[in-house]
């Protein structure tokens, strides 16, 4: 995710690594805070492989700063990644989240869709934290106040997560008029 992170925010403007790093860590940051030692070899490969150039400028005070910006191949490869994602980058919320923070770099509002529907049918299946045998437990069901405070939270977040999703989907699939057009 941290690629696709670099990736996505390199779309949307040359950045500097210090830059580059402040916006990922307020991405995922509170979760997953993103050490140089981590940020720095992930660039170093997406500019071996062609998906970023680096230009040296002149910094504010002394030291030189390196800009990144992403190459047409990077572009395109957002742009795989982001029409594609695996499964982990699907179910799980903080992947998820960084392919949502990027998914208007997706062109074609049925590729857009095709991804939210993926989110949409993973969280119509039946989930909990905790089970009894196969069988998933609701909030109701369970007397610890602490396990029954998570299902209520997980809940109250899917039905919105869920809400959204359905309005988005039905926006994406709806049909495309422009008002320029003679009837």
């Amino acid at each position: 995710m941290l690629e696709l992170a670099i990736l996505g925010f390199l779309y949307d403007a040359p950045l500097h690594g210090y830059e580059l790093r402040k916006r990922i860590t307020a991405l995922t940051g509170h979760v997953r805070p993103v050490a140089e030692s981590t940020l720095y070899p992930a660039i170093k490969r997406l500019e071996k492989a062609g998906l970023l150039t680096r230009e040296t400028q002149p910094g504010s005070v002394a030291a030189q700063r390196h800009v990144l910006s992403l190459t047409a191949a990077g572009r395109e490869e957002l742009r795989g990644r982001l029409a594609e994602p695996g499964r982990a980058d699907i179910t799980d919320e903080n992947r998820w989240f960084t392919v949502l923070a990027f998914l208007r770099h997706l062109d074609d509002p049925s590729a857009q869709a095709t991804v939210l529907g993926r989110r949409l049918a993973f969280l119509e299946e039946p989930a909990s934290f905790f089970y009894d045998g196969e069988r998933p437990l609701r909030a109701e069901e369970l007397d610890d106040p602490f396990r029954r405070g998570i299902l209520t939270i997980a809940r109250a977040t899917s039905r919105a997560e869920l809400a959204w999703l359905r309005s988005t989907l039905a926006d994406l699939r709806a049909p495309q008029t422009n008002p320029s057009e003679p009837f």
